[in-house]
């Protein structure tokens, strides 16, 4: 199986403020060129694009190719489920929402400090173990945002786990918050598969400041940047899927011609990294990854990844101007809260993959378009 999976939770919108509205017509173009060119890992959630993205999976894969031509992995939703019973319920619904009768992968999601007790209370390893044992899914392991501790408990805990997806990329390997090398070498160390999320960093390493743009053209190689971002975590070993949430059609064929025929970085490329890690650090952004996860049950309704991305786009420049990122600022204001609405109930920081001091963020974000 070629490395690269398609994240199922970046489609293309018919409408950019409704994350449901997921163009069908353009997302079956962007199925079809990646099944055409070899690839055929699919990755969705319950609650990705609103709670859509399975939806899709169904419309634009499952009923449009024979289940020989790809492979789909779900996860599931522990913190949507209240009793042990619900895990049954929710996975029943997932097969039906995919028109699938069963998953090749399927996961605990987003697997924390925080719902570790509800995992134990609920068994849900136990219940992970049995659909497998029924054919209902044929591996099964936890996605997790969480320290390398808190990893290697849980595996040594599971010896049996197939496999575990974490976020890696070149811009977190050696960030104290989010610990990519360190989670990455303990799941070395149990030998199990390994899945990468974020490689691109929700973008961000296809966006990157314009002095890091230069040193990535100057190297002439003829890839596109974000391609040194994927490439950087492929070459890892006992790397086995490396995802990439493609939201058009471009993405999706840059992404394909180089992971077709896959080579790794060589040292030159390397060092190319380490250089722009060091710009990119030094124009001090927030490592925003857009997931949204901090949206749900904000008590504001502050749309925190649209205000983020406008205050990096005033640290990077970029051609724009204040006064058009000012304007920026203000439409999200008119359409929902303000940073000046926050009340410090850190419910976006408990949910934050990234570990970002959300409320501080937000505070300064305050100042420099009120101030």
């Amino acid at each position: 199986m070629k490395k690269l999976g398609f994240g199922c939770m970046r489609l293309p919108l018919v409408n950019k403020e409704d994350s449901a509205s997921i163009d069908y017509e353009h997302t079956c173009k962007m199925f079809d060129y990646f099944l055409e060119n070899g690839f055929t890992y699919f990755d969705t959630a319950w609650m990705y694009h609103n709670y859509q993205s399975e939806h899709f999976v169904r419309k634009c894969l499952v009923e449009r190719y024979d289940r020989s031509k790809y492979t789909v992995t779900s996860k599931l939703p522990l913190f949507d489920i209240t009793k042990e019973e619900d895990q049954i319920k929710f996975f029943n619904e997932q097969l039906e929402k995919t028109g699938l009768s069963y998953f090749e992968y399927y996961m605990c999601h987003n697997l924390t400090k925080s719902t570790i007790d509800r995992c134990r209370d609920f068994k849900t390893f136990d219940f992970l173990r049995k659909l497998k044992e029924e054919g209902k899914i044929k591996e099964f392991g936890f996605s997790t945002h969480d320290d390398p501790e808190f990893i290697d408990m849980i595996l040594t805990e599971n010896p049996d786990i197939d496999f575990v997806q974490i976020q890696v990329n070149y811009l977190d390997w050696n960030d104290p918050k989010i610990c990519s090398k360190a989670n990455y070498e303990v799941c070395r160390k149990h030998n199990k598969k390994i899945i990468i999320m974020e490689p691109v960093k929700g973008g961000a390493l296809a966006n990157v400041p314009d002095e890091a743009k230069e040193v990535f053209d100057s190297y002439k190689s003829g890839y596109s940047i974000a391609s040194y971002a994927v490439r950087f975590v492929a070459q890892l070993p006992g790397v086995f899927m490396v995802l990439s949430g493609m939201s058009n059609l471009d993405q999706v064929k840059d992404n394909v011609s180089y992971m077709k025929d896959f080579v790794a970085l060589n040292d030159e490329e390397m060092m190319i990294i380490q250089k722009v890690v060091g710009i990119i650090n030094k124009n001090n952004l927030i490592k925003c990854t857009k997931c949204n996860y901090c949206i749900e049950g904000c008590p504001k309704n502050i749309a925190i990844p649209e205000y983020f991305s406008v205050f990096n786009n005033l640290r990077l420049s970029n051609n724009l101007s204040y006064d058009v990122l000012k304007e920026e600022y203000e439409e999200l204001k008119n359409k929902g809260g303000a940073p000046k609405d926050c009340i410090k109930c850190r419910k976006c920081e408990n949910t934050c993959p990234q570990h970002l001091s959300i409320v501080d963020h937000l505070k300064e974000i305050n100042w420099l378009f009120e101030k």
